[in-house]
């Protein structure tokens, strides 16, 4: 196996980008989505839909004083009427409120829709996600940022959202309403009046004030948490499904306990940060919940002195209370949704630093030498003075100066080289995927080369899918049939139109069987090869070998691999070699949103 450094390697620090640039990359995902417009239309209507609720809470508001002083002088007609008109309040605000609600809910699912396509789409632009795999932390979980954290996000977003524009719209409306009720409060004390504008609403301002303070204080270490608690998640789900695709290998080598080990000090990560999550709530518990329970006769303190004094009614007394209410609930918004907000943070932080992330990866390391590439008009393959650079030194050829030529059989390459030479970095050269280095690679113009991995990569669906993958013309069966027939997969000719993850399926070897077979089905004139042969026994070699010999006559196969093959086919043989006093590849800085959990060694000593 080939041991090639990754750039994690590198010793990346892990920073995190601030709020402003967190919004912007959201807002930019948003702007560029395809659903943009609609997003738009149902978050106009739900502004609409919230300034006509406020409106009917207003006259509900309002209603309070002639219901009350029915009551309070006993008039049963009027009493009646009051109930009437609240019926029609309080059907038409049941209307908004269900409008309301399914806006909302188009809301989050367009918003779940915008993020999740826009981070795919960066996600699974050419290379990117090769890179950010070797980018450090941020490149650890990709599918936990894009499947859970950007749905939460969404959720979270359109709820406390739509919560802070109702509270903003209802403040705005009930705070006129209070501001006036407060004009006619008058305290007397020691024989003088004193008359304060606005008392309700100065009151109701400072009472909310003090308590979103104090929650701040309190919940602000939530958004560590939540983030922490994130990462560890994401930890334990990569082991759970590590161990779950490597379950035979654990078996036979009877890795059981060693697997549980991990699992168990992983699920004590999650553990201990959901500890501390939940300890800090109920720190925050202890002032959100004074402070609703003083809410319940807070307002009655405010208006009591002035009503004890004779200077408003009962209904008016109500009125105000009802209003410093609403006023209240609006102020203390934040109070209630502390932790909502502070679990918004951490997964913004998440979400947005990992779609900065994509785009740094594409200016990573944009200081270090890079590998020239160009184009051959002559349709030759070139390397000139190439050299690749790794977090560990160089790896090079031990010819400064290489050409290989389109369909000269004598021509078709093995490249040879030790087991740490860095054969699979130099294979990610060519491919364009490893971008440092030095020198020179210059691609047959007009050609693109058919790419051979160690371990191949199936789509899902039918094997006939599989075969046929990103070609524009449908190969005949018979075809398909010969040719896994030729590499010994005759089996497989009879499953064509079965679908299956097909890299479950098979065995190692037959997986790659199965890629040459495709490979031969494709007739490329190009061919670059990492290490797919170096598994084969004599027979199954020889067998393949024959089949690219039959079935791609004319094309240049370049493997690199040990050099252990049939020299009559590979004629010419070329040396990668690792040169540690060549050009390394410099640390890099690169934004992770996401706190990175502690080694194994330190968490067992917990």
């Amino acid at each position: 196996m080939d041991h090639t450094p990754s750039i994690e390697q590198a010793a990346f620090s892990v920073e995190t980008s601030r709020l402003s640039d967190q919004l912007a990359a959201i807002r930019l995902a948003l702007k560029a989505s395809p659903v943009r417009r609609r997003l738009l239309w149902a978050s106009i209507g739900i502004v609409g839909v919230i300034v006509a609720t406020s409106i009917g809470q207003v006259l509900l508001n309002r209603w309070n004083q002639p219901f009350y002083d029915a009551l309070a002088r006993r008039d049963l007609p009027g009493f009646l009427h009051q109930l009437m008109v609240f019926a029609a309040i309080a059907g038409s605000l049941l209307v908004l409120n269900v409008g309301q609600t399914w806006l909302n809910q188009t809301i989050r699912l367009k918003l779940r829709e915008a993020l999740t396509l826009d981070l795919i789409d960066e996600w699974m632009r050419p290379a990117r996600a090769f890179r950010l795999t070797h980018a450090g932390a941020i490149g650890v979980n990709p599918d936990q940022r894009m499947q859970q954290d950007a749905g939460h996000l969404s959720d979270l977003s359109t709820d406390l959202g739509v919560g802070l524009l109702q509270s903003f719209i209802l403040l705005v409306s009930f705070i006129g309403v209070l501001w006036e009720l407060s004009s006619g409060f008058v305290f007397h004390v020691g024989g003088h009046s004193l008359e304060i504008p606005g008392y309700m609403v100065w009151a109701a301002i400072l009472y909310a004030g003090i308590a979103s303070w104090l929650s701040w204080l309190v919940g602000r270490p939530l958004i560590r948490f939540n983030s922490d608690r994130y990462t560890r998640e994401a930890v334990l789900r990569s082991s759970v499904v590590r161990v779950n695709e490597n379950v035979d290998a654990i078996a036979l080598a009877h890795g059981e306990a060693d697997a549980r080990r991990q699992l168990e000090l992983d699920l004590g990560g999650v553990l201990d940060a959901m500890r501390r999550i939940y300890s800090a709530q109920i720190n925050l518990s202890w002032v959100t919940d004074a402070y609703g329970w003083i809410t319940v006769v807070a307002p009655i303190l405010v208006a009591a002195p002035v009503y004890f004094a004779g200077d408003i009614s009962f209904g008016g007394l109500m009125m105000a209370v009802g209003a410093f209410n609403q006023v209240n609930s609006s102020l203390r918004w934040f109070i209630n949704n502390i932790g909502a907000i502070a679990d918004w943070r951490a997964t913004l932080m998440r979400v947005a630093d990992f779609r900065i992330a994509l785009g740094e990866t594409d200016i990573l390391h944009a200081k270090e030498k890079r590998i020239a590439f160009g184009e051959n008009a002559n349709g030759t393959l070139t390397f000139d003075k190439l050299e690749v650079a790794s977090p560990d030194g160089c790896t090079r050829l031990a010819e400064t100066e290489v050409e290989i030529k389109a369909g000269d059989r004598a021509e078709e390459q093995r490249l040879a080289g030790d087991p740490r030479a860095g054969k699979t970095l130099f294979f990610r050269a060519i491919a364009g995927l490893w971008p440092w280095g030095g020198g020179r690679i210059g691609m047959p113009a007009g050609e693109t080369p058919f790419f051979v991995p160690r371990t191949p990569y199936f789509p899902l669906g039918t094997l006939r899918d599989v075969l046929n993958h990103a070609e524009g013309t449908k190969i005949d069966d018979d075809e398909i049939s010969a040719v896994l027939g030729e590499v010994g997969l005759e089996r497989l000719s009879f499953q064509l139109d079965r679908s299956a993850r097909w890299e479950h399926e098979l065995a190692d070897d037959e997986q790659r069987l199965l890629a040459f077979a495709r490979l031969a089905l494709r007739k490329p004139k190009w061919v670059i090869i990492d290490e797919a042969l170096d598994t084969f026994d004599g027979a199954t070699l020889r067998r393949v070998l024959a089949m690219l010999q039959a079935r791609l006559p004319h094309a240049a196969i370049l493997n690199i691999g040990r050099g252990l093959h049939n020299n009559q086919f590979f004629p010419r043989a070329l040396t990668i070699v690792k040169d540690s006093s060549g050009s390394a590849l410099k640390p890099a800085r690169l934004r992770a949103g996401a706190i990175e959990p502690p080694p194994v060694a330190a968490r067992a000593k917990k």
